[in-house]
């Protein structure tokens, strides 16, 4: 937003100053990435919360089921496909074999083979799969990592939404809700050589001393303007500036996204690629206290060569994912931590014509683990083909209700939209008690 032009016979206003502020007193612009920690709701969590942290690793064009989580070794080749299965930890449950390490962790996850919703459009796809609602003309819907961020708010000054390495959609931000919980977005990638998260170091030139300075010369204006002004947003605003201070020169808000602190041996094993680090970096960030991460990894739009495609982006993921359960249940950290792998919809039943697969929405799977839900469970079925859900579809509503009750989040609760609008954080979704631990 634009900063208000004041008169040039009426001084600077204390909002002039704060936005001008943002570059020339801090040098940064996380004031506005910053409001993540702002004005969160108390009454959020609730008896039944089993987590407190969420990592959602979102593989944005739409997984096809068939190649991963869901093969059809019986079906006819033009359906099946090449790819071949493998048994997993869960006794009678088969992966496509180049989920070969993730089959060995099966029994630590639960896997949704019914996942329904009736977009094939890309976008309206990620909007049902971030928001947990269906797009609308009359109003932005927040993204679940908002929603948890307005809440649960944050801890040890650090961000309650981060994505990595930036927002995969503009339906990954804040919607209806304020500015104050879009989610904060590193900027760049862990696992390239020179990774910097984006505005969270303060200038070279400006050393502690000036630093404290120019933060107690903001403290003066502030209350030179508190005697003129009287204006809950410009408070706001500048709690706002205080976190940035206080992220910027809190060690252990900036040690949180210090990758490189982790063995070598242990970035390793994750894998030295963008699946690995981000997926390594997101355990790192819920560990010392972000509610919310959200990851994307590759492209599964795969309309043609599925085989080839599936060849190149499942081996990073299988390491890296299968080694996220390890390293999360050996640390104590899975049973509070709960892990999805979304995608925006499913791939068509049948090969086409350029052997890949196209937009699928009636049927597709998902995956969830820790954080309250079972272990070694395959929830719902699609039929021979994957052509429709066969056993328990599981609707998006019904999955968002369900990942907002294991946060401890009511979501038949109302938040007041535009217009003093109440409305629900899910449209009529229904907690499947079946995942739940």
């Amino acid at each position: 937003m634009e900063p208000n032009q004041p008169s040039r016979c009426a001084g600077p206003s204390r909002r002039a100053f704060l936005q001008v502020g943002a570059a020339g007193v801090l040098g940064l612009t996380l004031d506005g990435l910053l409001r993540s920690r702002a004005a969160f709701a108390a009454e959020g969590v609730g008896r039944e919360a089993a987590a407190d942290a969420v990592i959602n690793i979102f593989l944005p064009g739409g997984m096809a089921a068939q190649e991963t989580f869901d093969p059809k070794p019986l079906a006819p080749l033009e359906y099946r496909g090449n790819a071949r299965t493998v048994k997993t930890a869960i006794p009678g449950v088969h992966f496509a074999n180049r989920l070969s390490r993730i089959a060995r962790v099966a029994d630590k996850i639960t896997v949704i083979r019914s996942m329904t919703h009736g977009e094939a459009d890309h976008d309206r796809g990620v909007h049902n799969m971030l928001t947990g609602y269906r797009p609308s003309p009359a109003l932005i819907y927040p993204s679940i990592g908002s929603v948890v961020s307005h809440e649960l708010g944050g801890r040890r000054h650090l961000p309650p939404y981060v994505c990595i390495p930036n927002k995969p959609h503009d339906y990954a931000g804040s919607g209806y809700l304020s500015g104050s919980h879009a989610p904060f977005s590193l900027g760049s990638d862990p696992s390239g050589r020179n990774f910097k998260v984006r505005d969270l170091e303060r200038p070279k030139r400006v050393d502690d001393a000036r630093f404290d300075r120019r933060k107690s010369l903001l403290e003066i204006v502030n209350r030179f303007f508190d005697a003129r002004e009287a204006s809950g947003e410009l408070d706001v605003l500048d709690d706002f500036y205080q976190q940035a201070y206080g992220m910027i020169s809190s060690a252990e808000a900036r040690e949180a996204f210090a990758i490189d602190q982790e063995s070598k041996k242990l970035r390793d094993r994750y894998g030295r690629n963008q699946a690995g680090q981000r997926m390594l970096l997101a355990r790192r960030l819920v560990e010392r206290g972000v509610r919310f991460v959200s990851m994307t990894y590759g492209s599964w739009d795969m309309h043609d060569n599925i085989d080839r495609s599936m060849r190149s982006r499942l081996p990073a993921f299988d390491q890296a994912f299968s080694t996220l359960i390890a390293d999360l249940d050996s640390r104590g950290m899975l049973d509070r931590t709960l892990v999805l792998v979304t995608t925006e919809f499913g791939r068509t039943p049948k090969i086409n014509r350029t052997g890949g697969r196209d937009h699928w929405p009636k049927v597709f799977s998902v995956v969830m683990a820790g954080g309250g839900t079972k272990r070694g469970l395959v929830y719902g079925s699609s039929d021979a083909t994957s052509t429709a859900p066969e056993d328990d579809p599981l609707t998006v509503e019904d999955w968002a209700a369900t990942v907002y009750h294991l946060l401890g989040i009511d979501p038949n609760k109302r938040l007041m939209a535009p217009g003093d609008r109440p409305v629900r954080l899910v449209d009529n979704g229904t907690l499947r008690r079946a995942l739940l631990a």
